[in-house]
């Protein structure tokens, strides 16, 4: 009796040890495959931001290359108005035109009064007519010297601070006789037109803010400047 006791008792044991350890095995294999499930969907989540990445990749390719393709023909762009601008006329010889009409009349009336005169006195004619026709070179010299631009008295300012202003175009100018920060403030829609023609530029003035730039340096706003124009003195300044 006491026997089939003790085996009915190991019997018990044995079923509640192995469902012990059936049902923490259990648990474990559900963590585990909850842990799978997770990293089946973070996967899945990195796919989708890999493809999302992929396309933006591709759109700033594609962006790029437009750009590139722009850049490219971008200088063509000023050759061309450089050619037209070249095959004008230049104001010179059409400043030329009436000097010479102005001149003509002036020898026709020196001719008449010598042919009035009589024979014997040829050298009088003479002398007013040389004067008269010597008068009439001056005249038409005078509309092709242009006053070159002077520079304003007092220290120059580093012009190329401004978005948009190179060596080249601070070479430029200076030749125009700019070199302060007031002087491109204060210009005019007529000056913008004569320094965009000077530089060959088209609209540039504006769009890169010169005038704004200059207006804040000469008031000594570096504050202000600094937020509006953040890229001012850095590689991409030109």
């Amino acid at each position: 009796m006491s026997t089939f006791f003790y085996m009915l008792l190991a019997f018990i044991v044995g079923i509640l040890v192995g469902w012990f350890l059936w049902g923490r095995l259990r648990g474990e294999l559900d963590s585990l495959r909850g842990d799978l499930d997770r990293t089946k969907s973070e996967r899945d989540r990195l796919r989708a931001d890999t493809n999302r990445l992929s396309g933006e990749l591709d759109a700033c390719s594609r962006a790029r290359a437009d750009l590139e393709g722009r850049l490219r023909e971008a200088p063509s762009t000023p050759a061309k108005t450089g050619a037209n601008k070249a095959a004008a006329p230049a104001p010179a010889a059409l400043m030329s035109t009436p000097a010479e009409a102005k001149s003509s009349p002036a020898k026709s009336a020196a001719a008449k009064p010598a042919a009035a005169k009589p024979a014997a006195q040829p050298k009088p004619a003479a002398k007013s007519a040389a004067p008269k026709a010597s008068a009439a070179p001056k005249k038409a010299s005078a509309p092709k010297k242009a006053a070159a631009p002077k520079a304003p008295a007092g220290k120059a300012d580093n012009l190329r601070r401004l978005i948009g202003i190179g060596p080249v175009n601070e070479k430029l100018l200076k030749g125009q006789g700019v070199t302060t920060y007031a002087q491109i403030a204060a210009w005019t829609e007529a000056d913008v037109k004569r320094i965009e023609d000077v530089l060959n530029f088209d609209g540039r003035i504006a769009r890169e803010k010169w005038i704004e730039q200059a207006k804040l340096l000469a008031a000594g706003d570096e504050k202000e400047f600094a937020r509006r124009f953040p890229t001012a003195g850095t590689a991409s300044n030109t």
